[in-house]
């Protein structure tokens, strides 16, 4: 392993609700959605009708541009609804469990004689293929490209974030297994970002990858911040990346032959009685999570962090890259005076209040931007927080301007939303920037490909 990567630049926010490292105990829900919105640039097609019977691994829908790309269902049952939005755009596909996990046999394989192409067009078939993204442009990878390395961040970095070492306890084999699926895949080089802070026992035991150690505050465990200081992309580059519980899932896909979509959640937030750690599905209702364990009814619930997740309601969905569910007082109040309104409990990044005296207290912080959307002001806070080498505030204005020379001379193919996630949080100007880098990057997959 080589040495220390100390990333300089970032901000742990000091939340309240951090989670145990303990298993709380809820029962699984009846119902189960995957979310086409979770996967930029996709268009469902519907494999499957309302009505019909399926299993843990059954076809629920493709994509249409891309139909080896397939989407299944994560438990057995029945299809129950397909909810629209406008323009009849799919939100979410309804699966009722039946309680049984009946599992559709897939097979087993035997890494040592099955090629590279035959593990591809088994993850299609599977279902698992969506779990692999690619850098640039955070969306499913190709699967006809081959890349120059695969990515793995082994811990997370964002406010109240899960103890990946605490989840993959247990699951050691099958996160090998899922390793040497990898490294097929790319020719044998695989790379893990590990925290210099804990023991990452799992990732130390791990066969076959190159371990990389980053000190640091957030964003030090973003894949895209661990590639910028171990193998920056350049224009034509491909990495592929995919998170530690999705590498238990590709395991035991070709271990034991099924789609096992077991998900391990963290539940946080200053809202939440009892903060722990809960075994479940992946797409999974979250409302036997919440039920009676929370301090108040005026919450925000929130699929993933509170930086980059998804706000949804109290029986709404996990989201398929997330591991945790965060609650939060809502914001839905007005402040008389907002920021200019003295106040010793309060969070500033700057010195407006006087959090920065106190380094060690945490903050119940609510959804409330205290303040409104204006130009932007060039103040030099998004370099404090973004340790990239470029200059965040000149690519987005590439980005509005569909400057794209000026986009790839700053930098754009190495960010993705979650990387400036901070930026936004910090933001005088309350821009929303995660949707501007979005739209960058929806624009160079137009224009360039």
């Amino acid at each position: 392993m080589s040495e220390v990567i100390k990333i300089k630049r970032g901000l742990d926010i000091p939340l309240l609700g951090s989670v145990d490292s303990q298993y709380g105990k809820a029962d699984l829900p009846e119902l189960f959605a995957i979310k086409p919105i979770d996967f930029h640039g996709l268009i469902p097609k519907m494999e499957r009708k309302v009505g019909e019977k399926v299993k843990a691994g059954t076809i629920l829908f493709h994509d249409k541009n891309r139909p080896e790309v397939k989407f299944v269902s994560p438990v057995s049952g029945e299809l129950v609804a397909v909810n629209r939005g406008e323009r009849r755009k799919i939100l979410e596909i309804v699966v009722k469990s039946d309680g049984a996990n009946e599992k559709k046999n897939l097979g087993k394989a035997d890494l040592s004689k099955t090629s590279k192409e035959e593990i591809v067009e088994k993850m299609l078939n599977s279902g698992v293929w969506p779990s692999v993204r690619q850098r640039p442009y955070d969306i499913i990878a190709n699967p006809a490209d081959t890349p120059k390395a695969f990515f793995i961040s082994g811990f997370d970095s964002a406010p109240l974030a899960p103890d990946y070492d605490f989840i993959l306890t247990g699951q050691e084999k099958e996160f090998q297994t899922g390793i040497d699926v990898l490294r097929k895949l790319s020719d044998d080089n695989v790379h893990i970002g590990i925290s210099a802070e804990s023991a990452s026992k799992v990732y130390k035991e791990t066969n076959g990858v190159t371990l990389h150690s980053f000190a640091g505050k957030h964003p030090a465990g973003n894949v895209g911040i661990q590639i910028h200081h171990v193998q920056p992309i350049c224009k034509g580059d491909v990495v592929w990346v995919t998170q530690p519980q999705d590498v238990v899932t590709i395991g035991k896909l070709f271990a034991d032959g099924v789609y096992d979509a077991s998900r391990v959640v963290a539940l946080s937030g200053s809202m939440v009685e009892k903060s722990a750690y809960f075994k479940t599905k992946l797409g999974a209702s979250i409302a036997p999570l919440v039920k009676n364990n929370l301090k108040q009814d005026n919450v925000r619930y929130i699929s993933g962090n509170v930086l980059t997740g998804t706000r949804i309601e109290s029986d709404g969905y996990l989201g398929y890259y997330h591991s945790q569910v965060t609650v939060i007082p809502e914001g839905n109040y007005h402040e008389f005076m907002g920021w200019a309104l003295p106040g010793f409990g309060k969070y500033s990044v700057s010195r407006t209040f006087f959090s920065w005296f106190c380094k060690k207290k945490k903050y119940d912080l609510d959804s409330n931007m205290h303040g409104g959307k204006r130009a932007f002001v060039v103040s030099g806070q998004y370099e404090k927080v973004l340790p990239m080498d470029i200059l965040p505030e000149f690519l987005f204005k590439a980005i509005i301007t569909e400057d794209i020379d000026k986009m790839e001379q700053l930098g754009i193919y190495e960010i993705a939303e979650e990387d400036v996630a901070l930026c936004e949080f910090v933001c005088t100007s309350k821009i929303n920037l995660q949707n501007i880098v979005r739209e960058g990057l929806d624009l160079m997959i137009k224009e360039v490909g």
